[in-house]
């Protein structure tokens, strides 16, 4: 069984592919298409720009289309960078000056309450469509660490495992970031549907 996931960004298809394992499925980026795969992400929610991401896959493949748009939410930022988080700070900034500009906008700031969030969906040929969420709290670290994972991840603070995601294993992340939560909330409505 052959999807393609809506993205360029391999460690997503890295995450992707690991969490799907139990369905067997073959993730395929657009890029394999042979076409350049860049749809606006105009959406006013993580949910919405998901929505938009699948269909643009959906269109240029014919292959079920699973898209996800995730995000980081601070408290004392308001909600910020949300549905911006990939370009916080500006178009064409590496995740390392996303994360230096973050740390810039929470200087001084004593909350530093954060979540990651994660809509995802799985849009099919017949237009049926299988949704989640999946939340990750956390908390903001003063200064980035750990060498794994990717974006803000090592900003992204674990009290209970006293680790940043970017300091925990692959299979650590899968457990309990946002991305795990609803890939497996997805899987959990494919198991029951007809």
């Amino acid at each position: 069984m052959e999807w393609v996931l809506a993205t360029g960004n391999p460690g997503k298809r890295r995450e992707m592919e690991s969490l799907l394992a139990p369905l067997g499925v073959r993730l395929r980026l657009p890029a394999e298409f042979g076409a350049a795969f860049a749809p606006d992400e105009t959406g006013a929610t993580f949910a919405a720009n998901a929505r938009l991401k699948a269909e643009a896959a959906l269109a240029l493949t014919g292959l079920p289309a699973l898209a996800d748009d995730s995000g980081l939410e601070v408290a004392a930022l308001n909600g910020a960078p949300g549905v911006f988080s990939a370009r916080y700070g500006g178009a064409g900034l590496s995740a390392a000056a996303r994360n230096e500009r973050l740390l810039a906008a929470l200087a001084g700031q004593t909350d530093r309450a954060a979540r990651f969030v994660c809509a995802l969906i799985c849009l099919f040929p017949d237009r049926r469509a299988l949704t989640a969420e999946g939340v990750c709290e956390g908390e903001i670290a003063l200064a980035p660490r750990g060498a794994g994972g990717f974006g803000y991840d090592p900003l992204f603070y674990l009290p209970k495992y006293k680790k940043t995601m970017a300091e925990l294993s692959d299979g650590e992340k899968n457990e309990i970031s946002h991305r795990g939560l609803a890939v497996r909330a997805l899987l959990r409505q494919w198991a029951a549907a007809p």
